[in-house]
C-alpha cells in the first residue's frame, strides 16, 4: 500500500489505523468530524467535503460509527424503539457508508489490487443474533452489510482487483464501548488497528463483497 484514506481519523480506531499506517510508510489522508467537520448527520457537508478529496488511495477504510446518538442508549427490547433514534442510527451508520461507497468509483484505482474496508459489527449479523436487543443499531449494521454487498457487486464491474469488504473489529476499548465492554474480552485500539491491518493484507478480489471478522474469519450474514 502507498496511499491511504482513513474516514474517520479521529475516532480510537481510525486514528490508530493512520499511525499505524504512517509507521508503515504508507501516505495517510484522513477525514473526520472533530479535525475537518466531515459530519455524517449533516449529509450535504460530508458530501462535499468528501468530493473534495482527490484519489486513487488503494486502500480506503470507513472508520465513522456510534453506537450511541444524541444520547440514545441501544434499546434492550423493540419495545423500547423510538423512531428518531432508529432514523439516526440509520443516518450515520448505513446512509453515511452508502454515501462513501457512492465515491468508490474514483476513489480507487482501476487496475491494481485495492481495498476499500467498512468497519460493521457482528451485531449486524442476522445469522448470529440469539439474544435480540439493540434493535436500531443492529438494524443500521445489517442494513450496511447489504450495501457493502452491493457496491462490491457493482464495483467489480469496472475495478476488478478491488475487494470491498465489511470489517468486524472486535470489541475495542474506546469511547465508542466505554459503557458496553463489561466482561467482554476487548482489545486497545492499537491491537485492533494491527488485526484489521492483518486482515485487509491478506484481502483480494476474491474476498470482495464479505463479511470478515478482526481474524480474518467469515462472519455470517
Amino acid at each position: 500500500m502507498e496511499n491511504a484514506l482513513i474516514i474517520g481519523a479521529s475516532g480510537g480506531i481510525g486514528g490508530a489505523l493512520g499511525v499505524a499506517l504512517e509507521e508503515k510508510g504508507v501516505a495517510v489522508t484522513g477525514l473526520s468530524r472533530s479535525v475537518d467537520g466531515f459530519d455524517l448527520m449533516q449529509v450535504a457537508a460530508a458530501e462535499a467535503a468528501l468530493e473534495a478529496v482527490s484519489g486513487p488511495f488503494d486502500l480506503v477504510v470507513v472508520a465513522t460509527g456510534a453506537l450511541e446518538i444524541d444520547g440514545a442508549a441501544p434499546e434492550k427490547s423493540i419495545r423500547a424503539v423510538a423512531a428518531e433514534a432508529m432514523m439516526d442510527q440509520f443516518v450515520l451508520n448505513a446512509v453515511g457508508p452508502a454515501l462513501i461507497l457512492k465515491q468508490a468509483h474514483r476513489l480507487l484505482p482501476r487496475r491494481g489490487r485495492s481495498v476499500l474496508a467498512v468497519l460493521s459489527a457482528r451485531v449486524g449479523s442476522i445469522g448470529d443474533n440469539r439474544l435480540g436487543g439493540w434493535v436500531s443499531y443492529r438494524a443500521a449494521k445489517a442494513a450496511v452489510n447489504q450495501i457493502v454487498h452491493t457496491a462490491a457487486i457493482e464495483l467489480a464491474r469496472s475495478h476488478p482487483d478491488a475487494a470491498v469488504v465489511a470489517l468486524h473489529p472486535g470489541t475495542v476499548q474506546t469511547e465508542f464501548t466505554r459503557k458496553y465492554v463489561g466482561r467482554h474480552a476487548s482489545v486497545p485500539p492499537v491491537d485492533a488497528a494491527e488485526n484489521l491491518l492483518a486482515v485487509i493484507d491478506g484481502l483480494t478480489a476474491e474476498h470482495t463483497g464479505g463479511f470478515y471478522d478482526w481474524a480474518g474469519k467469515v462472519v455470517p450474514w
